[in-house]
């Protein structure tokens, strides 16, 4: 989920540690504290695999873990795709870990299917593996996941726009992520069944996939419009998109009376909330998982107890227009707890 934003000084630490070529494995040392790991016999090594090391997402990420690692005295190593999709390259970067005597790996699977086979050669080797962010297919293919709720972050906003609807019939447009992408469906149908819709309903009078892009989010809202003109609700996987699908409709003079919503709560996102470019938002939290994740590998290599099953690491709807019935936070709580 492409989202673009000026470098900040964290930005800029994390992209040192990864370096230009996404898929060399970095080890990230955190000051005096991890750092002193490095050498020891008895050294923890915790890797850490996102979908891409320059989405805010994944460098928010990124610091969440690289904090974490700091506090516990254990060295993280990160590595990335070089696009959101690219399974090729976190296989290998599985693969690297592995040989490198990592007691635990994070992963944020570009292919939730793909992944798995080398997923399962890790755990047979003794590699407690991880998912943040989106569960690979089946979800017992790795140890634990810790993530967003995304079923619930698209309901959220679903009951949202339908309550800000009151009664209007709606013609709605989904912006949605790429074909079998375990985050996308969840969000997407999620959206729907807040809505009180299934696909296939009339009222859905477009689907256009946007890789979470800002400029495909355009494109396909343009799309959407020649198809429809008279779209009045936009559901979008992310705030890039929606942002894509806000300049589309501003160019029709439609930005007013066209209701969008999204999911992510990153700060660019949420101040478009607040600036009422999107309607509302559902807010999460990448920080969180990381830092979740780091401590459960410690705990694994200190006393051999693996994490397991499904950790909500949280969901909270962003608007300043709040709807009766609907329970949400204003964009001065999401600015407090945005990222990126």
């Amino acid at each position: 989920m492409s989202r673009t934003t000026r470098l900040s000084s964290s930005l800029l630490r994390a992209a040192a540690c990864t370096g230009i070529a996404a898929l060399t494995l970095t080890a990230c040392g955190s000051g005096s504290g991890s750092g002193s790991a490095g050498s020891g016999s008895g050294e923890v090594k915790v890797g850490l695999i996102t979908k891409t090391d320059t989405n805010p997402f994944f460098v928010k990420m990124k610091e969440g873990a690289e904090k974490a690692a700091e506090a516990e005295g254990v060295k993280l190593m990160t590595a990335a795709g070089k696009f959101d999709g690219d399974n090729a390259g976190q296989v290998t970067a599985i693969e690297n870990m592995v040989a490198s005597g990592v007691k635990g790996i994070l992963i944020t699977p570009s292919d939730s299917k793909a992944i798995v086979p080398a997923i399962e050669k890790a755990k047979a080797k003794g590699v407690l593996v991880i998912a943040l962010d989106t569960p690979t297919e089946p979800e017992s293919a790795v140890d634990a996941l810790f993530a967003t709720d995304n079923l619930k972050a698209g309901e959220l906003i679903g009951e949202y726009a339908k309550a800000a609807m009151k009664g209007k019939p709606a013609k709605i447009a989904t912006l949605d992520l790429a074909p079998g992408v375990s985050v996308g469906v969840q969000r997407h149908n999620g959206f729907l069944k807040g809505f009180g819709v299934k696909d296939g309903d009339p009222s859905v009078v477009c689907s256009q996939d946007t890789g979470g892009d800002q400029a495909k989010g355009q494109t396909a809202m343009e799309n959407c419009l020649q198809k429809e003109p008279g779209i009045n609700v936009v559901y979008t996987i992310n705030e890039p998109a929606a942002l894509g699908a806000y300049t589309a409709l501003k160019a029709k003079g439609r930005e007013k009376d066209v209701l969008i919503v999204s999911v992510d709560g990153g700060c660019t996102g949420t101040r478009a909330v607040k600036d009422g470019k999107i309607a509302a938002t559902s807010q999460q939290y990448p920080l969180k998982m990381a830092s979740a994740g780091v401590k459960a590998v410690v705990t694994y290599a200190k006393d051999g107890k693996k994490a397991s099953g499904y950790t909500d690491t949280g969901v909270t709807l962003i608007t300043d227009k709040a709807q009766a019935g609907i329970t949400s936070k204003d964009t001065a709580y999401g600015l407090d707890n945005c990222w990126g």
